[in-house]
């Protein structure tokens, strides 16, 4: 069979961490080429493997990233620099950004690894997630095999310098107790309560990513997002762990209602009555005693009673990524990142197929609020709802008959008014808003990149920063 030489590693766009290389500077070792795009739940989900193989070949094995984005917004090198940050990537990445080497090396997929042996020669591909246990094999064989010619140094690696105050990557927000706020501290590690002045009232989390149960103080958390209150328990979405976690305030304890920190997967007619594990769930909404939940991980909304068996059950979505819009159980999403109730709906950010969907409590219909233009239509556009485009929405949150939405890509809030039928824009100027909350007659939002919390008059439009201080 014969051997395939590896395409050089060239863009006109360089490279955003590490770099520049060529193939050739790592003659004698291995190379392992991540093909990712930073909006990827998949691409997220492979980072600990790829850290673990790090970890394991530190003197052998060179990881590389290779960002080929999907949508515009992914193309611009700050946004991806921006997500080296917030993951913690510390291995060389080049902006693939007009999908030459995506073409070159055959890729049809978001995660797919490449694997090259010291010669330069392709030996291994994969798609998908599970790279450790896929390709943890092949690595082992290619260094038995060219042992003789290995070359063992350092890879070159190098931490991204840290971003961020008080605030570091926040997500997702809640209204707490007595007109104060819960913000999902994300890159911190932990959640604040905030009064609408700023003032920190009080931390949940020990600040060092873990899973962790115990005393607000020591108890620990990975990348926490989606929140929701209920006297005196805020539920919390645990993302990195793939757990939601109870913060009980009545006895200062988290403990955790469902997650093992393990991955769960589920299709079709599989295990509908039966509790579930979490795939990084990104958000929550609170209806009554049941917590809905955006199961970002396999495409799902999951369910929880709070007066239940208080853990997860599947609800809505087959765990096919897809836009199809049926009765619940038959439905389909494409990473369901934003969640919120209004009426006699859910409402759901659809955020890989850049779109809203609505849930029906009662009929559990799903169907899809604004333009439906299949999963690679996306865009920028205001106006009736048949001819709105959005771009990877992942906030919303409603208000009466409007439903505010984070279209995160286009760094703007624009609101749907549910009795005209149309879509406008509240504000711009953003840098990749996320999580949303009305109280009272403002709505309050994370600017999440630019590690802010904004406030906006519902009555002028102005917006203004809330100075976060202890």
């Amino acid at each position: 069979m014969a051997q395939i030489k590896a395409p050089e590693l060239r863009s006109p766009y360089g490279w955003v961490h590490g770099g520049p290389f060529q193939l050739a500077d790592f003659r004698g070792k291995l190379v392992l080429l991540d093909f990712w795009t930073l909006g990827c739940i998949n691409c997220q989900h492979i980072l600990p493997d790829l850290r673990r193989l790090e970890e394991e070949f530190p003197d052998t094995l060179v990881v590389i990233g290779v960002h080929s984005a999907k949508f515009s917004s992914e193309q611009q090198t700050r946004n991806i620099h921006k997500a080296i940050l917030k993951f913690g990537i510390h291995h060389p990445v080049i902006n693939d950004a007009d999908l030459r080497l995506w073409e070159e090396y055959a890729v049809r997929a978001w995660p797919t690894s490449i694997l090259i042996d010291p010669d330069g020669f392709i030996i291994g591909q994969h798609s998908g997630e599970g790279v450790y246990q896929a390709l943890r094999p092949a690595i082992m064989k290619a260094l038995e095999t060219h042992s003789e010619r290995l070359v063992t140094s350092p890879s070159p690696y190098q931490q991204a310098e840290e971003e961020g105050g008080n605030l570091r990557f926040p997500t997702k927000l809640s209204l707490g107790p007595e007109g104060s706020i819960f913000v999902a501290d994300t890159g911190h590690h932990r959640i604040l309560n905030i009064l609408p002045s700023g003032q920190v009232q009080m931390a949940v989390g020990s600040g060092e990513p873990g899973f962790r149960d115990g005393n607000l103080m020591q108890a620990q958390f990975r990348d926490p997002q989606g929140l929701a209150w209920k006297t005196p328990e805020l539920i919390v979405a645990d993302t990195g762990n793939h757990a939601i976690r109870s913060v009980d305030f009545s006895t200062g304890q988290v403990t955790t209602l469902a997650g093992t920190g393990e991955m769960g997967y589920y299709w079709d007619d599989e295990a509908w009555n039966e509790p579930v594990l979490p795939n990084s769930p990104w958000d929550l909404a609170l209806v009554g005693s049941e917590v809905f939940v955006a199961n970002a991980g396999n495409h799902q909304i999951l369910r929880l009673d709070l007066d239940g068996k208080r853990t997860t059950f599947r609800w809505a979505g087959t765990g096919h990524e897809s836009l199809h819009n049926a009765p619940r159980q038959e439905a389909c999403f494409s990473q369901p990142s934003g969640i919120t109730y209004g009426g006699m709906h859910l409402y759901v950010a659809d955020t890989e197929a850049s779109v809203v969907r609505r849930i029906h409590l009662i009929t559990g219909q799903v169907d899809t609020l604004l333009r439906d233009g299949g999963r690679s239509s996306y865009g920028d556009e205001e106006g009736p709802f048949d001819t709105t485009l959005l771009q990877h929405p992942v906030g919303i949150a409603t208000q009466g008959d409007r439903v505010f939405i984070a279209d995160t890509y286009n760094d703007k809030i624009k609101v749907a008014d549910l009795n005209r039928e149309r879509v406008k824009t509240l504000a711009g100027g953003f840098d990749e808003p996320n999580g949303l909350v009305v109280m009272d007659k403002h709505l309050y939002l994370t600017n999440t990149h630019m590690h802010k919390l904004i406030r906006i008059d519902l009555d002028t439009f102005r917006s203004e920063v809330v100075s976060v201080y202890a």
